[in-house]
Formats: structure tokens, sequence, C-alpha cells
């Protein structure tokens, strides 16, 4: 037996000793197959690779004329909802659509064929497309068109031949940069006009820029580049918003001209006292006034009936009530005998100046309905 291991001892330990020294060997990687000549080839997508495909047709509609792109609700037969559909053109409309929503596609441009079927549409929402033409004759064929929302496109101008009736139009956050000659003058019943968020400097506003604008309400033209302020606004106009412009100077008189100026706001522009005449903001129906983040020093002077005055992140040391205050301090001292003669002033903010506390006491002897002081 002792022999028998003696022999075999030595076999265990040559065998070893090759299976130690043997290289390891690598796995073969096989060529992938080539494709057979006669099985087609995929092709490229035909879309812009950053624009994800359009939506499935979605299910049969009771309509028989409901585009199969969008939606036509039982309850809502005059509406139309084809909006979030990845959308690349304006689908064929139902004559009896009034509400078109085609807000947030890929819509590239509105051809003079866009509406042709659906003359009666009183609401049309276009925003967050990526239109950057419009036919200069698509719109005026929708004469009963109040409500046209086109914020957020590519829009390098107003678009032409805009129906009689429009009430709201609004073109915000697009690169517009002209306003044609004459584009607003027939809009007699337009309510609201809103440009902010575009590319419009002083140049663009000529005389006659508004001319037509009987009716207006509201103009908003903040996040622009002016320098001045906006010639000839209509006179009907309740609410003006100008922030985040580099205005510097209002002319003498030049809210005067507006007898139902409720609201102004001129946050974020570049006003001081020497570019604000003394009663520049006097002006008898004025409700609210934002003048933050400016470079004024001084409270300007105020109409009894203002209610929110924002004066928050100016340059203003200090604060004096009886010279800021509408009315004489020493002509009223019983408070409920004069009350209709009290400023109506209720919310002040004056924080981010270079002023301390405490209010000052003629100033709440003045502002008697004052509610909230921001200092």
């Amino acid at each position: 037996m002792r022999s028998s291991l003696c022999w075999l001892l030595p076999f265990l330990l040559m065998l070893a000793s090759v299976a130690q020294g043997q290289p390891t060997r690598r796995p073969r990687i096989r060529p992938r197959p080539k494709p057979r000549p006669g099985f087609p080839q995929p092709h490229e997508p035909s879309e812009p690779t950053d624009l994800p495909p359009p939506l499935p047709p979605g299910p049969p509609s009771i309509f028989p004329d409901c585009p199969r792109e969008c939606y036509c609700p039982h309850d809502f037969p005059s509406a139309l909802y084809c909006d979030s559909r990845n959308l690349r053109k304006v689908p064929v409309i139902p004559p009896r659509i009034h509400y078109l929503y085609l807000q947030n596609n890929f819509i590239t441009e509105l051809p003079v064929e866009s509406f042709k079927n659906a003359s009666d549409l009183r609401w049309i929402n276009l925003d967050n497309n990526r239109i950057h033409k419009v036919d200069q004759k698509v719109l005026e064929k929708l004469p009963s068109l109040a409500f046209l929302y086109m914020e957020k496109n590519q829009l390098q101008e107003v678009p032409s031949a805009l129906p009689r009736n429009l009430e709201q139009l609004r073109l915000s956050q697009n690169s517009i940069s002209r306003i044609p000659p004459g584009v607003f003058s027939k809009l007699e019943n337009l309510l609201l006009l809103d440009l902010q968020h575009n590319k419009l400097t002083d140049v663009v506003f000529k005389p006659d820029t508004f001319q037509g604008l009987k009716k207006l309400m509201q103009l908003n033209l903040a996040h622009n580049t002016l320098k001045k302020m906006p010639r000839k606004v209509p006179t009907a106009i309740h609410q003006l918003y100008l922030d985040s412009n580099k205005i510097d100077t209002i002319p003498d008189g030049y809210f005067k001209a507006f007898p139902n100026l409720a609201f102004i706001r001129l946050n974020y522009n570049k006003l001081s006292d020497r570019g604000l005449p003394k009663n520049s903001f006097n002006i008898s129906n004025l409700l609210v006034l934002h003048l933050s983040h400016n470079k004024i020093s001084n409270v300007p002077a105020i109409n009894n009936k203002l209610e929110h005055l924002y004066l928050n992140n100016n340059i203003i040391e200090k604060i004096n009530g009886t010279q800021i205050c509408p009315n004489n301090l020493i002509a009223f001292h019983d408070f409920s005998s004069d009350l209709e003669h009290v400023p109506r002033l209720r919310y002040l903010r004056l924080d981010g100046n270079y002023l301390k506390p405490p209010i000052p006491l003629d100033l709440m002897m003045c502002f008697r309905l004052l509610q909230s002081v921001v200092i």
C-alpha cells in the first residue's frame, strides 16, 4: 500500500504543475451577422428628434365630424380640445366649434386654411406652441373671434388683420419686436392687450400705434426694453403694467390723461427723484401703485384714494408723515367727523430701504386706516 502511494504522489504533482502553467483560454467573440440583402432596414425618423411623436387617435366620438386627434365632449358640443396632443398643424375644425383649445403642441405656422370651416370661432388658445408665421388673412376670416391666446410662441411681430370683435389679445413671451402700422386701428372692442416678455423698444411705439383702442382697459408692456413711457396710450386705460423695463423718467402730467387709471406697476425700472415730477402719481382714481426696486429716495405725493403703495427696495432714508399726507394734519382731529376726508391708504411697504423702526407718529396720524406697514 505504501509503495503504491509513493508511485501516485509524483504523478499527481506533475499534473498540478502542468495545470498551473497552462494559459487561460479567452472566449471567442463571434462577429455580428450581417443582415440579409432582402431584409428592409429601418429608416431615420422624419420628425425632428427633439419632438415626441403625435399621440395615436382617440376613441370614436359621438360627433362624426370630430377630429380623431382631438376630444369632443358630449356635454359641450361647441368646444374642441386638441391640447397637449403633440400636433404639428391645426386639424380640420368642424363648423359647430366656438371654443378651440390647441395649447401645448408643436404647431409652427397658421396658413390661410387653418380655420376655413370654423368661421364662428369665439375663443382660440394657441399658447405654448412654436408658431413663427401667421398668414395675413387667416384671422380676418373669424368675425366672431373675441379671445385670442398666443403666448409662449416664436412670433416676431403682432399678427395682421386681427378680427374687429376681439376683446382679449394675449401675445406675451414671444420675440415680438415689430408692431405693424394700423394693426390695432379697427379693434374698438379690445379690452386687454398683453405684450409682456417680448423685445419691444421705444422706436416701436409711434403716435398712432394704439389708435383705435377706444375701450382698452388693461395694457401690459412689462419685461421689455423700454426707456421711456409709451406714447399715446388709450385714455380709457384702467391698468398699466410696465415692470422690468429701463424707464428712468416720467413726463410731467403723463398720468393726467387717464381719468380711469386705478392700477400702475413700475417695479424694476430706473426711476429716481430726478425723473419724477412732484405730482406724478397724485391722480384722483389711483388705487394701487407699485414702485419697488427703483432708485427713489423720497416718498412721492399721493392722492386721498390710494389704498396700496409699494416702495420697497429703493433708497429712502427717512419719511415725513406730515409732508406726504394728502391732507393737512391740523385740518382734522376728530376721526369720526372727518372719516370721508381721511386718506384711504391701507397697505404701505417700505422694506429694503434705509429706514429703521419705529414708524413715525405723524405717518400713523395721517393714514389712520393703515392696516399693515412693512419697514
